[in-house]
């Protein structure tokens, strides 16, 4: 069986733990690929770099990605992403700690298919996982 992939975009080393934690506990048959910011993202979409071996870094069926990050924002990624043409319907689920209005209208404007504020407890996030599995992995009709 093919394992779906995400790929989870965040600066925090601990975020990114605590979402991988999360996603075992929650059981979620995923592969969960992890990049530290933007550019990094970027190239990892591209397949460039040392993302270019598309065995071990297959092209994600769903980006996690935060908002605030160095060198290039969630922002920036989204709003590149959505000119690529092959990557313009990836559903890119915002996963930030902003709840701030501006960030959250900014976010929809470039194209994120959802915006959630990341959970402060672990079982908060645990559920999260859950409901990002089952809404964009399970149910949600692809347009690939």
């Amino acid at each position: 069986m093919n394992r779906p992939t995400i790929l989870h975009v965040d600066d925090d080393s601990n975020d990114v733990l605590l979402l991988q934690h999360a996603c075992r506990k929650a059981g979620i048959e995923s592969d969960l690929q992890g990049v530290a910011d933007g550019e990094e993202a970027i190239a990892y979409l591209r397949g460039s770099d040392k993302f270019s071996n598309r065995e071990q870094y297959p092209v994600p069926r769903l980006i996690l990605l935060d908002l605030k990050m160095p060198r290039l924002s969630g922002f920036e990624v989204l709003d590149w992403m959505r000119r690529e043409e092959k990557l313009r319907r990836l559903p890119v689920v915002v996963l930030t700690s902003s709840n701030h209005e501006a960030d959250v209208k900014r976010a929809y404007d470039l194209g994120a298919n959802s915006y959630l504020v990341k959970p402060v407890g672990f079982d908060g996030l645990i559920e999260l996982a859950k409901a990002v599995n089952q809404y964009w992995l399970t149910l949600n009709q692809r347009a690939d």
